[in-house]
């Protein structure tokens, strides 16, 4: 397999022109774009401006379906099971509000579910009477195969499991759960939000029917995009809770038929400039290869970890059998709030993981707000080191 080498980075970090005025460690909230995706989605503006809206949109057809057949390789699908949205959530909320819940149903979920998910649930179990489930994790901090199995029964609906959770570096064995989901013939919906981009996921391995992910994170895409990928299996079987001229047809006065493909998820109005950043985004990862990505990825976040870790006073909180690029960790004595101010004062970038975005898992090990620092293949091992020396400091003055 072709690894990502020190010239690779310099290029890459080249091709990024963010890389010259910041250390950018918050890659698991938005990353810094490459500068193609910035001059596609500024190209296309520019000619929009010139021969209006509706006629640039016209004249970039086929490239904006080429981004269906990009997205459908990076995941290894079909081009049909791909819907482009607006971001991850919508993209989510596309599935979970088509699919119908009774009184007693259950939905299953993990630990380590995101706040916008589990919400979502709440709020269908508060109309329906279904309930809402949550699997116990494992001696390692990811979610229990054994408990999942031992919880299903003919009155599961959904299994719906965030893949890498917003808290920290933790990947959820997301090809177990599936294999459970199929054998038992329960749709497994999967979060895909902060693993597309960084891991090498293949939709046929992962045997999710429904996968949904954003174009700001890892795949270095621009705000406002996201993509939806939905199995037919399940596909066939939903009629999405919204619909418009886009996602049906209006065959007769009293009559309207929904798209076949993910594209009945989809809206007619959308971002053309978005879209084929979002494409941009997508080539250029495909280009450097997903399975080098995650490799460099995992090992930065790795090295970062092990180096916080070896720090008097910084609790790391990752757990799991398996890490990935995202490192959380608190300080003794001084907020998260304060160390990501601290840190942006020396330009370098992190986020802060509130209990808010993850009330099960904060509840369940007690968490403190987390400093959360994500790495991506063009950080340098230059720039663990400067973010760790900065963290010292702050260790130090407390």
């Amino acid at each position: 397999m072709v690894s990502i080498q020190p010239a690779d980075v310099a290029r890459a970090r080249t091709e990024t022109p963010g890389c010259t005025g910041v250390v950018h460690f918050n890659n698991a909230g938005s990353a810094l774009p490459p500068a193609r995706v910035t001059d596609t989605m500024v190209d296309y503006l520019r000619a929009e401006a010139l021969v209006g809206g509706y006629e640039a949109a016209a004249a970039a057809a086929e490239r904006t379906q080429a981004v269906y057949t990009s997205v459908a390789r990076l995941i290894n699908a079909a081009a049909e099971d791909i819907a482009i949205t607006d971001n991850a959530t919508r993209s989510w909320q596309a599935v979970f509000y088509a699919l119908r819940f009774g009184a007693g149903d259950r939905i299953l979920t993990s630990r380590a579910e995101y706040a916008s998910n589990a919400i979502a649930y709440l709020q269908v179990a508060r109309r329906t009477g279904a309930r809402v489930e949550v699997v116990a994790d494992d001696e390692s901090g990811q979610l229990d195969v054994a408990d999942l199995r031992r919880l299903i029964d003919d009155d599961v609906k959904l299994i719906a499991v965030s893949h890498v959770p917003t808290q920290g570096g933790l990947v959820n064995p997301a090809e177990e759960i599936g294999a459970v989901a199929r054998a038992a013939g329960i749709p497994f919906l999967l979060d895909a939000c902060q693993s597309a981009g960084q891991l090498d996921l293949d939709v046929e391995r992962l045997q999710c029917d429904a996968l949904s992910a954003t174009g700001r994170k890892y795949l270095r895409g621009p705000r406002g995009t996201g993509f939806l990928y939905v199995h037919p299996r399940l596909r066939e079987r939903l009629e999405p809770a919204m619909l418009d001229l886009h996602s049906a047809s209006w065959e007769s006065p009293a009559e309207y038929v929904v798209d076949p493909t993910a594209k009945r998820f989809e809206v007619w109005e959308r971002d053309y400039a978005a879209v084929l950043g979002l494409g941009a985004a997508v080539d250029y990862a495909l280009e450097w290869g997903l399975p080098a990505i995650e490799d460099r990825v995992g090992a930065l976040g790795a090295t970062l970890r092990a180096r916080l870790g070896e720090l008097d006073g910084v609790r790391v909180h990752d757990v799991g059998a398996r890490r990935c690029g995202l490192v959380s960790f608190s300080l003794d004595g001084l907020g998260a709030e304060q160390v990501k101010l601290r840190l942006s004062a020396a330009k370098i970038n992190t986020s802060v993981t509130h209990a808010t975005s993850a009330q099960y898992d904060f509840t369940a090990r007690d968490l403190p707000d987390l400093v959360r620092a994500s790495a991506h293949y063009y950080n340098t091992e230059g720039e663990i080191d400067l973010l760790v020396s900065e963290v010292a400091k702050l260790t130090r003055a407390r």
